[in-house]
C-alpha cells in the first residue's frame, strides 16, 4: 500500500473512531454530569472507539483476512494491550482539558489531542507487535 493511502486511510479510521468514542460518551452524559458518569463516559467511549478502529485497521491497514474467533481473540488481545499506553495518553489529556476548563467543549478538544497523538503511538505499536505476521502488499 502506498504511503499516501496509508495515511489517508488510517487518518479517516481515526476520525470515525473519534466521533463514535465522542458519540458514545456525549450519550452517557446526557444521563448526568457527575464525576461518576464522567468516568462511565470515558470507558464507554473508548470501548467502542477500540471496537470500531479494531475492525477497521485489521482488514483496511492490516490487511489481515484471518477468521475465526481463536484468530481475533488473540489479535484483539494484543491490540488493546497495545492500546492501554496510548489510552493513557488519550484519558489524561480529556482529563486535564476537563480539570481546567470545566466544559464540555474543552473536554472534546483534550480528547481530540490525546487521540490524535495516541493514535499514531499505537499505529506503530500495532505495526510491531499486534500485525507483525500478516503479509503486507
Amino acid at each position: 500500500m502506498r504511503t499516501s493511502t496509508l495515511i489517508g486511510r488510517y487518518s479517516a479510521f481515526a476520525i470515525l473512531a473519534t466521533l463514535a468514542n465522542l458519540g458514545a460518551q456525549r450519550l452517557v452524559l446526557m444521563a448526568g454530569e457527575t464525576p461518576l458518569f464522567f468516568a462511565a463516559a470515558v470507558v464507554a467511549g473508548t470501548a467502542l472507539g477500540l471496537v470500531v478502529k479494531y475492525l477497521l485497521d485489521k482488514r483496511w491497514i492490516f490487511a489481515d483476512l484471518s477468521t475465526g474467533l481463536r484468530a481475533h481473540g488473540r489479535r484483539f488481545s494484543l491490540y488493546t494491550a497495545m492500546g492501554l499506553v496510548t489510552t493513557a495518553i488519550f484519558w489524561a489529556t480529556e482529563t486535564a482539558f476537563w480539570a481546567i476548563w470545566q466544559s464540555h467543549a474543552a473536554r472534546e478538544a483534550g480528547a481530540v489531542l490525546g487521540l490524535g497523538v495516541g493514535y499514531v503511538v499505537k499505529y506503530q505499536l500495532d505495526k510491531r507487535f499486534v500485525f507483525n505476521t500478516v503479509a503486507r502488499g
